[in-house]
């Protein structure tokens, strides 16, 4: 190349590369839904989570009688990432379930385009705050109804009926242990995302 050559020329044919455009979706819902399965099951990367053990003092405050296994429980957040295509990726922020850590939530979900509420249909009213705060905050959501064992308590009218939200929110069974289910139900608060702000 000559220094009269001008720069684009060189370039010529390449195609300039752009990042992929970050977006913050937030996992949320009760105790031992599975918000940090969920995260781990899609991550691309090894997903950051704050597991502290269940202390006897924990297990006297925290409901296990739906968990017996659970050894662990989220204390801060969990965080993961997925690169949906060259165009966007998603960024990964589970709350902790447990109310006494509701104090983090303001910070966690601060620019957050949507959110989806991981519900046990065993235990509905574990769910009740997290839909509340997403509708108090007119953030877009979708209810997610964890298959545990492979099966649901209750069908998803039913559940919508209980947690009084509006036909525009979706309602949905997923499992948290499978990868392309997360992803699916991930891309419907991504549609709830662009409805609203197209709105």
């Amino acid at each position: 190349m000559t220094p009269t050559e001008p720069l684009v020329g060189h370039f010529a044919g390449q195609a300039a590369v752009r990042p992929p455009l970050p977006v913050k979706l937030v996992i949320a819902g009760g105790f031992g839904v599975g918000k940090t399965t969920a995260v781990g099951s899609i991550s691309e990367i090894e997903p950051l989570t704050t597991e502290a053990a269940i202390t006897e003092v924990a297990a006297g405050v925290d409901d296990l009688s739906h968990t017996p296994r659970k050894t662990t429980t989220t204390v801060a957040m969990d965080f993961g990432c997925i690169t949906i295509d060259p165009t966007l990726k998603l960024y990964l922020f589970g709350t902790p379930g447990q109310e006494r850590f509701g104090f983090m939530w303001d910070d966690i979900v601060e620019g957050a385009v949507g959110g989806l509420v991981i519900v046990d249909t065993r235990r509905l009213d574990d769910c009740y705050a997290a839909v509340d705060y997403f509708e108090h905050k007119k953030i877009p959501f979708a209810v997610a109804v964890n298959a545990f064992d492979g099966r649901v308590e209750h069908g998803l009218d039913e559940v919508r009926w209980a947690l009084d939200v509006s036909e525009g929110v979706p309602v949905l069974v997923f499992d948290a242990r499978e990868r392309g289910s997360v992803r699916d139900a991930l891309l419907v608060v991504l549609e709830q995302a662009l409805a609203r702000s197209q709105g």
